[in-house]
């Protein structure tokens, strides 16, 4: 009877979290939700944390996603929240899925914006909180030639003039 009801997908804050994970691990899977923070949104929605994602009822899963959606209403700290002192309203609110990325999105577009040091660092998309960049932040290939590869070349144009 159990297996009937075991679904391998619950959608879940428009995200789908994968049915045979426990559900704090599960709720990991929404964009913007740790560890931390999936626990305590089991605690405030009063689900057991080591059941299967799966074996939710509709009811349970109907709760799970109203607390992440109202995440301020439930009296967490405000340590957990990931936008503390937002720019707009001032607030501590925590963020999920596509607002978490729109809000990152005009973040940055503020600080290119306002000329910001940050703002050009990014826009040059070089390290922004003073790791050196002498050896690190190198993209594509790497800068100079391996002794290794010079001697092969060297070795393939003596071959060639033999011939």
């Amino acid at each position: 009877m159990a297996e009937k009801e075991f679904r391998h997908m619950v959608r879940v804050a428009g995200s789908d979290l994968i049915g045979t994970k426990k559900v704090d691990y599960g709720l990991t899977k929404i964009k913007g939700i740790g560890l931390r923070m999936a626990g305590a949104i089991c605690k405030a929605a009063k689900i057991n944390r080591d059941k299967k994602v799966g074996h939710l009822t509709e009811k349970e899963s109907e709760t799970l996603g109203k607390t992440v959606e109202a995440l301020q209403e439930k009296g967490l700290p405000s340590w957990m929240y990931n936008r503390k002192r937002d720019y707009s309203t001032g607030k501590d609110i925590h963020v999920i899925s596509s607002d978490l990325l729109m809000g990152l999105r005009d973040d940055l577009n503020r600080l290119r914006k306002i000329r910001s040091y940050r703002g050009i660092r990014h826009e040059r998309g070089l390290p922004t909180r003073g790791q050196r960049t002498r050896t690190g932040f190198r993209g594509g290939t790497t800068v100079g030639v391996s002794r290794k590869k010079m001697r092969d070349i060297q070795r393939a144009a003596k071959r060639a003039e033999k011939k």
